[in-house]
């Protein structure tokens, strides 16, 4: 959990850190998914180096502002990342999942004080969706 007003990319580290891939039989649960598929907020350098560090695949758009750089800088800008439009497509079901939690009064304005009963009532209102 952070404050409204923190950006994206700054809790990228900890959310991958967070991240556990059930298996389907025995064993202890896997730490590096497959690939990640995120939005314009994540585009950044050092995210994509990361990902490309620890062989992690990803689809993330770029930004307009990196685009005009890159173009700017003509041949010494550098290639585009690839990018699979295909692929990305599958991200609206995270999205529309924020957006049925967000249906939920008490998510969407944030009554609590602090995290932990907020944690609490993203929660309950993901197991009554679930239900």
């Amino acid at each position: 959990m952070s404050g409204g007003n923190v950006n994206d990319c700054s809790r990228f580290a900890q959310v991958m850190a967070a991240i556990r891939v059930e298996r389907s039989g025995p064993g202890r649960p896997r730490v590096r998914p497959e690939h990640v598929i995120a939005d314009k907020g994540y585009s950044s350098k050092a995210i994509r180096a990361d990902l490309r560090r620890r062989g992690i695949g990803h689809t993330i758009p770029e930004r307009a502002d990196q685009q005009a750089n890159r173009h700017r800088r003509g041949s010494r800008g550098g290639r585009p990342p690839a990018f699979d439009k295909q692929l990305y497509k599958h991200r609206n079901v995270v999205e529309r999942c924020f957006n049925r939690l967000k249906q939920c009064r008490s998510v969407a304005t944030r009554y609590d004080k602090t995290a932990t009963p907020y944690q609490a009532t993203v929660t309950i209102a993901a197991l009554l969706q679930w239900l």
